[in-house]
């Protein structure tokens, strides 16, 4: 059995959320090659070579997974951007037959001033059983403006563990949009140290599980700059018996005067079978900041489905029209467009 993903602060036993348990999980030992990586985006703006910095993570999976990357990575980027308009990168990982374990290890430095969008995208075809444990580092320097897409498209044959630590200096602005449809676990502990002042974090999440698929997310939020903000908005959907675990917590700290921070996390259940459980969190040390959180889950509206169905809609397309509406917003977030229809196909495949 392996234990991870813990909250920050402990909840009680009877939530049976402060971590998640895992059985049956082959973690592999030897580590082969993966080399089906493509990267599309102008490298003049954008410069990527090997990593070599050390990983250091205040939180992360847990010390197992952390360190499995820290000595074993297959794949080490390190994309700094000195970008002062805006460009695009994409990094896609296909998992196949003959790359089938991937430990990536990825570091951003967003220079000061600067403007990007990077998307990073995991797919698998339908008959392997893949293993991604990868870490994802990120430093936003002054004034930096960066957006992250990270999409999840793997099989629900393989295993997804993934952490993402980032540092946020005065003035940055950071977007993260995730799509985690993928995995028969999915696993995510997402970490954000604001200690600008005026640094803004938006966090916004799709999920979609079918069949056992079980979900883990662990988003946590530590502000320490003044006028620094965190916005959470998950929006989800589940079918068969499929599990959500959604933890997220909002840590005011000393020196965040006037910091604002809000997470909302919502599930729509498409089976009697599908389980939902969140715990959304407010801490606080400090005087004068202003927090938000709130969480909700139930079935899909009948008289919503019913008002689809009497315009001619069989009830699978009325479901796939409802589930494509609460994503919508979220997915609005994604301006390439070739990507954002892959999205919406995929909701359309999952959802049959």
């Amino acid at each position: 059995m392996i234990k991870l993903n813990e909250t920050p602060v402990r909840t009680s036993r009877n939530f049976n959320i402060n971590n998640i348990k895992l059985e049956n999980i082959e973690i592999p030992e030897n580590i082969p090659t993966f080399e089906n990586v493509t990267i599309i985006g102008d490298t003049s703006k954008i410069n990527i070579e090997q990593n070599t910095s050390n990983i250091e993570l205040v939180y992360g999976l847990n010390e197992f997974f952390t360190n499995q990357v820290k000595m074993k990575s297959n794949q080490k980027l390190k994309l700094t951007i000195d970008d002062k308009e805006n460009s695009e990168t994409q990094i896609e990982f296909k998992f196949d037959d003959e790359n089938s374990v991937l430990l990536d290890d990825i570091e951003i430095i967003a220079n000061e001033n600067t403007k990007s969008t990077i998307i990073i995208k995991y797919t698998s075809n339908e008959e392997i059983e893949g293993f991604h444990n990868g870490i994802i580092r990120v430093n936003a320097k002054e004034n930096s403006n960066l957006n992250i897409i990270l999409v999840n498209l793997m099989n629900t044959k393989s295993n997804n563990f993934i952490a993402i630590e980032n540092t946020f200096e005065a003035n940055s602005k950071v977007n993260y949009c995730i799509i985690d449809f993928g995995g028969k676990n999915s696993i995510t502990n997402y970490y954000s140290n604001l200690i600008g002042e005026n640094s803004d974090n938006r966090l916004n999440t799709i999920y979609l599980g079918k069949e056992n698929q079980l979900f883990d997310l662990n988003y946590i939020g530590e502000l320490r700059g003044g006028k620094s903000n965190i916005d959470i908005e998950v929006q989800g959907a589940l079918k068969d018996v499929a599990k959500k675990h959604f933890k997220g917590s909002i840590d005011f700290k000393k020196g965040c005067k006037k910091a604002t921070g809000n997470e909302n996390e919502a599930c729509m259940l498409l089976s009697d079978t599908a389980k939902s459980l969140a715990l959304p969190m407010l801490l606080c040390s400090e005087e004068e900041v202003e927090g938000n959180h709130s969480s909700s889950a139930g079935k899909i509206g009948e008289k919503e489905l019913f008002y689809i169905m009497s315009r001619g809609f069989e009830l699978k397309e009325a479901m796939k029209l409802m589930v494509r509406a609460r994503f919508n917003k979220i997915l609005e977030n994604v301006e390439n467009e070739d990507l954002k229809e892959e999205v919406l196909q995929e909701i359309d495949e999952r959802l049959d």
